[in-house]
């Protein structure tokens, strides 16, 4: 990215690739506007706002890791920046929108729903960075800095400041020996409007797929054998194939699945390890982790992940359990935040579909 004088920098901070990718390029072909940075995740904005010290920053607010009013805080306190605001939940007149102008972000623009339409969002954003450029970002920050209040804690407390709204939660499941009948009991005890599941329980392909239609016959909500590119949805329980290991990949506000095959983890292919670590990632404070009865230490070390990334964790309890394995491990682990028995575990998941989800770093 070469440096054209008297241009506007910018920074596009979001965790779709296709978002970032197509504004990026329509604004970088404006004379006026060079594209220093694009990044996933605050974490990444981080790094470019400190080497490449961008006139201003588009930021999402729904991202793993760290939400963006965390990172919007977070900027203002230490690097002010004129930040634009650009999030699906950020309709104008919301709690979210405001809790952003409060803590100095420009504007804050709503998303469209279809990632494809983002050129409406093309025009308003040009001129708010035709305006930077008029009044000079250097300027623009100098106010910045004047007019934001710091907030009351700093440093790593932050963590604990109010975070924004949520679209989409979603829980991740681990099971491996009495699995199949602690499902049973679990997911038959759900609603049709629960939060989407996705599923690794330890057996063979074809015992799954047995499995799966079982339950889908059994139960309010749906249940199926994953499939690579499925989406993870309301009332919607995907159960991980024998013979391949099934992660969580996100585009913007939506979940899938991506099913494929490699090398065994912790002896096991699919393994809850692989599953949890790639939820820490994707979904991170919208996300639960559950681990069920089970042998072994699968899932222990991806749910400490999980819980690192603001996720809520649960643990089967030993005196439900018929093998407290599993869940012993992620306990000793420190991944768990909470063992339940298995009766409790179905109004938990409940409650995290129906409350609010704060995200924090």
């Amino acid at each position: 990215m070469s440096t054209r004088s008297g241009s506007v920098k910018v920074l596009i901070v979001d965790d779709s690739a296709l978002i970032r990718s197509h504004l990026g390029q329509q604004l970088g072909q404006l004379p006026f506007v060079e594209i220093v940075g694009l990044a996933p995740d605050p974490f990444v904005a981080r790094d470019i706002l400190m080497k490449k010290s961008p006139d201003v920053v588009l930021l999402d607010m729904e991202m793993p890791r760290m939400d963006g009013l965390t990172f919007l805080r977070k900027i203002m306190r230490y690097k002010p920046t004129p930040t634009l605001v650009i999030s699906s939940v950020t309709p104008k007149g919301s709690a979210t929108a405001l809790a952003c102008l409060e803590a100095g972000a420009m504007d804050v623009l709503c998303k469209p729903s279809s990632a494809y339409s983002v050129d409406e969002l093309q025009d308003s954003i040009v001129r708010w960075l035709q305006e930077v450029k008029r009044q000079g970002s250097t300027r623009m920050a100098q106010r910045l800095a004047a007019m934001v209040k710091p907030p009351a804690k700093s440093g790593p407390e932050l963590a604990g400041l109010p975070g924004i709204a949520t679209t989409n939660r979603l829980v991740a499941i681990g099971a491996s020996a009495g699995g199949p009948e602690t499902l049973r009991h679990l997911l038959g005890a759900l609603p049709r409007r629960s939060p989407g599941l996705v599923i690794v329980q330890h057996m063979g392909p074809k015992f799954l797929s047995g499995l799966a239609d079982r339950l889908n016959k059994e139960c309010r909500i749906s249940v199926k054998l994953a499939e690579d590119g499925d989406s993870a949805l309301p009332g919607l329980a995907l159960l991980a194939p024998g013979d391949a290991h099934t992660e969580l990949v996100r585009s913007g506000s939506r979940y899938s699945v991506k099913v494929t095959k490699g090398s065994l983890v912790c002896g096991h292919m699919p393994a809850v390890d692989k599953l949890f670590e790639s939820v820490a990632t994707a979904a991170g404070a919208n996300a639960m982790g559950v681990i069920l009865t089970g042998m072994g230490n699968d899932g222990a070390k991806g749910m400490k992940s999980m819980r690192e990334a603001g996720a809520e964790t649960v643990a089967q309890d030993e005196a439900t359990c018929i093998v407290y394995g599993m869940p012993a491990r992620a306990v000793e682990a420190g991944g768990v935040q909470q063992s339940l028995p298995v009766g409790a575990i179905p109004k938990r998941i409940v409650d995290f579909g129906n409350a609010g989800v704060r995200l924090s770093a």
